[in-house]
């Protein structure tokens, strides 16, 4: 689901972080304190080779990740894909996972949508799936009403966008808008197929799977080269491998910049060791709070919200995610800046991580 996001403005030491619990508390809610067990996701961890992710064994981790990241890549996506596919026949297994994204561009001229969009190509043990997301030009989340009166246009404009999509994949999905949201659905309804990440107007992904595993790569291929010519930027995810198959994998196109993502069990006073672990390129993310916004402020609308920490090189930030804005949009930042005590700034979440 689509969520509203902003952060605090500046750095903040640890210390810091956890005196805005202790602020918090004082509210009557429950954040977590120094010594509670917690889930850590570590992002971006730039590495040399695999065997570095052993610097984290210390604590218990799960969803290792390594991404190969390709910057202003311009190279041929079939080949690129059919390298990754083919050593991922020698190495599947239940629970390896290989995905490789690539922006792809829409017509021009939209409104409320980026024209630069986002699609993976994946294989997950014995099946190949073809997943497209768009990006919206702001975030508005279920349940919010604010664009209501030009939703028959976010809806048009959207489902132009899936419908290029589909045309260009050549994948028998229908379209339709029922009870004031676009829905998209496989002729066939056997075949497995999922939408994601919704917000007030329905999906901004789907997901379609299939026993081929050679299905997809063709036409990934064709939405591929709407991109061109401008330079993309690629990431391929390899999940569940032996750091063998990560060898033969690093071999496809060498060159790529390696980096890791997993969730990190650990204490939360224990984030300043992890962070300073993954730096100076690591980012981590943890929860400190989880509320629902009646419970501070009772004559505004329900939302749940999670304040969340965030540890980069430098130090930490605070953020603020809420399923929906609780309050009319000019009233929301000063009162996320009372109940944290530090300026905060709207910031939504990048949308092709």
């Amino acid at each position: 689901m689509r969520e509203r996001r902003w952060e605090t403005s500046g750095r903040l030491t640890f210390r810091e972080v956890l005196a805005v619990g202790e602020r918090l508390a004082t509210l009557g809610l429950k954040p977590a304190h120094p010594a509670k067990d917690v889930i850590c996701y570590v992002e971006d961890w730039a590495v040399d080779s695999p065997d570095a992710f052993d610097q984290l064994d210390h604590w218990a981790t799960e969803d290792v990740t390594l991404l190969h990241i390709r910057e202003a890549w311009q190279g041929d996506f079939f080949l690129l894909a059919g390298g990754y596919h083919t050593v991922y026949q020698r190495f599947q297994d239940v629970g390896t996972y290989c995905s490789i994204s690539h922006p792809w561009r829409t017509k021009p001229g939209l409104r409320f949508h980026h024209p630069t969009c986002m699609f993976w190509l994946g294989f997950r043990h014995n099946h190949a799936f073809i997943r497209v997301r768009l990006h919206t030009q702001e975030v508005v989340t279920p349940g919010e009403t604010r664009e209501d009166a030009r939703r028959v246009e976010w809806i048009d404009e959207r489902r132009a966008i899936f419908l290029d999509a589909i045309g260009t994949l050549d994948l028998p999905v229908e379209t339709s808008v029922e009870k004031g949201g676009l829905v998209l659905r496989p002729a066939d309804p056997a075949t497995p197929f999922f939408c994601s990440w919704p917000d007030a107007f329905g999906p901004c992904q789907f997901e379609y799977n299939s026993l081929d595993a050679y299905e997809f790569l063709v036409p990934a291929s064709r939405l591929a080269a709407t991109f061109a010519p401008q330079p993309a930027g690629v990431r391929v995810y390899l999940t569940g491998f032996s750091e063998p198959a990560l060898d033969a994998f690093a071999a496809v196109q060498p060159g790529a910049r390696s980096v890791y993502r997993c969730s990190v069990h650990c204490a939360l006073g224990e984030l300043p060791e992890v962070l300073a672990t993954i730096e100076p390129q690591g980012r981590l993310y943890s929860t400190l709070c989880e509320f629902q916004t009646q419970e501070l402020m009772p004559e505004g609308d329900d939302a749940s919200a999670i304040i969340g920490i965030v540890g980069t090189a430098g130090g930490f930030q605070l953020e603020v995610r809420l399923n929906r804005a609780p309050l009319p949009e000019e009233h929301m930042a000063a009162w996320l800046e009372r109940l944290l005590g530090y300026d905060v700034t709207y910031a939504p979440l990048p949308p092709f991580m």
